[in-house]
C-alpha cells in the first residue's frame, strides 16, 4: 500500500514513539524461549470430551483469564442492553469457541504470550492454528507492526455538466480545512486526515479518510461524513442535482484493489523466522518445500484473479471477529493480503504476512457483549488504547494459519487432517 509523504512521516513517528530499532531487536532476544520460558500449551489438546473442556477452562482461570460467559455460567444480556447491536431480537446464536496458544508476539503494541480465542464450526481449524502458534512460539515469536490506519467514506455528487463539475471541484478544495469542525461536532474520537477526489463524467466522488481511535469506526465515519455533506449542500455555489452519502468507492465490506492503494482499517505486517529443525520436527516438512508450495500457490492465485495472495486469512479473521465482537462482514476486505516465504542462507524459513485492511476495534460495536468482552479481555485488548494491539494479534494469528496450512499441503497431510477432524454426524 503506497503512502503519501505526510502519512509516511506519521507512520515513522508512531514507530519511533513506541520502540526504537535497538529496543525492538532486544525484545526479540529477551523473549526467546531459551531466555523467557513459554507458558505450557493449552492442555487436553484435541480432547473433545467434557472433561477436556473443563481442563482447558481451569488452565485459563489459573492464568487469570475469565471464561464464565464462554462457559455458559452467566445469563444472556437483557434485550434492552443490546439496543444498537440488533433489531427484532429473538435469541442468541451459539458458536463454539476454541483457544490456541501460547502465541508469542514481539510487536510494537502486542508484546507477550497470548491465548487466542477462535469461534468456528469448521473442524481442524483450531487444531491447525494451534500447531502454527506452537511453531511460531518455539521459534522465538513473531514480530509485528501496526503501521497505519484510516477508515474511509466516499460520497458522490452528480451535476448536469462538466462546467458545473469543475466549479464544484474548484470550490471544494478551498473548503477542506472547514470540514474538520463538522467532524468534531459529531465525534470526540474520530479525526479527518485526508480528502481525495475522483471524477467520472459529471459525477464527483469525495473520498474522506479518518482515524477512529480504538473503534472500528464505520458508523462514526458515516455520521461525520453526513455532517460534511450537509455543509457542502448548504454552502456550495453550484448545487448537485443528486448526491449520495456513499458512492461505493470506499471499499467498505468488499474485496477491492483499494486495499493496496489506500487504507481502510489498520495495516499490519508481521514476520517470523522458523529454524529448519523446528519445521522438520513439528510440521513434517522442510523450508524449501514450504517456500516452493508458497510460490506455486502465488502463481495459482494470480491466475485465478485473487486480490492479494494468501492461504486462508479469512479463517483466522472470521473466527477472531465472531469471538471478539467485531463486524464479521468486514472479513471480506480484512482478509485481503499477502503471504510470502523465503529460504534463508542458513536454510531456515522466513515467513511474512501483510494485512492492509484490518477493520477492528476494542470499543463500541459488539465488544461490550459478555462473551466478546471476555474474549477481548483474554487478549488484554478490551477498551481504550488496545485496538492496534488487537490488530497485531490478528495478523500473527493469521500467520499461524498460513504456516500450518502450507506445511500440510507441502507435506501431503492436508486431506488426512480434514478427514481426521471433520464432523461425522
Amino acid at each position: 500500500m503506497p503512502q503519501a509523504f505526510g502519512r509516511s512521516s506519521k507512520i515513522h513517528d508512531d514507530i519511533r514513539e513506541n520502540m526504537t530499532l535497538a529496543t525492538f531487536q532486544k525484545s526479540l532476544k529477551t523473549t526467546h524461549p531459551a531466555v523467557t520460558p513459554l507458558p505450557k500449551r493449552i492442555p487436553a489438546g484435541n480432547d473433545c470430551t467434557g472433561a477436556g473442556m473443563l481442563q482447558r477452562q481451569a488452565y485459563l482461570r489459573d492464568h487469570g483469564i475469565k471464561v464464565e460467559a464462554l462457559a455458559g455460567q452467566t445469563p444472556s444480556p437483557e434485550p434492552e442492553k443490546i439496543k444498537g447491536n440488533i433489531e427484532n431480537l429473538i435469541g442468541f446464536s451459539q458458536i463454539p469457541v476454541g483457544v490456541i496458544g501460547p502465541l508469542r508476539i514481539n510487536g510494537l503494541h502486542a508484546h507477550g504470550d497470548f491465548f487466542v480465542p477462535m469461534a468456528t464450526t469448521e473442524g481442524a481449524l483450531v487444531a491447525s492454528y494451534n500447531r502454527g502458534a506452537y511453531v511460531i512460539s518455539q521459534a522465538g515469536g513473531a514480530s509485528a507492526m501496526c503501521l497505519t490506519e484510516s477508515v474511509s467514506r466516499a460520497p458522490c455528487f452528480l451535476f448536469h455538466s462538466l462546467a458545473e463539475t469543475g466549479l464544484f471541484l474548484s470550490w471544494i478544495y478551498d473548503q477542506y480545512d472547514t470540514f474538520h469542525d463538522c467532524v468534531r461536532e459529531t465525534t470526540s474520537h474520530g479525526q479527518l486526515i485526508d480528502m481525495k477526489t475522483s471524477i467520472n463524467g459529471t459525477a464527483v466522488y469525495l473520498i474522506f479518510d479518518y482515524t477512529t481511535g480504538d473503534a472500528a469506526g464505520q458508523n462514526m465515519v458515516t455520521v461525520a461524513t453526513e455532517a460534511i455533506c450537509k455543509k457542502i449542500i448548504a454552502e456550495t455555489p453550484v448545487s448537485p442535482h443528486t448526491w449520495y452519502l456513499e458512492g461505493n468507492l470506499s471499499g467498505d465490506k468488499k474485496a477491492s484493489m483499494l486495499s493496496f492503494l489506500g487504507a481502510r482499517g489498520k495495516k499490519v505486517v508481521a514476520e517470523a523466522l522458523l529454524p529448519e529443525k523446528i519445521i522438520r520436527k513439528f510440521l513434517h516438512s522442510t523450508p524449501a518445500a514450504m517456500a516452493r508450495y508458497c510460490k506455486m500457490s502465488t502463481l495459482g492465485g494470480i491466475q485465478s484473479g485473487c486480490i492479494g495472495v494468501q492461504g486462508h486469512f479469512a479463517n483466522a479473521l472470521a473466527a477472531l471477529f465472531i469471538a471478539c465482537g467485531q463486524d464479521a462482514a468486514c472479513v471480506s476486505e480484512a482478509a485481503i493480503g499477502i503471504t510470502d516465504m523465503e529460504v534463508t542462507a542458513n536454510n531456515d524459513l522466513h515467513v511474512s504476512v501483510s494485512l492492509p485492511n484490518l477493520t477492528v476495534g476494542t470499543v463500541g460495536g459488539g465488544t461490550h457483549l459478555p462473551t466478546a468482552k471476555e474474549c477481548l479481555e483474554m487478549l488484554d485488548c478490551y477498551g481504550e488504547g488496545k485496538a492496534r494491539k488487537f490488530a497485531e494479534i490478528c495478523a500473527v494469528t493469521a500467520m499461524a494459519g498460513e504456516i500450518s496450512i502450507i506445511a500440510a499441503l507441502a507435506a501431503g497431510d492436508f486431506g488426512h487432517a480434514h478427514a481426521t477432524y471433520r464432523h461425522k454426524g
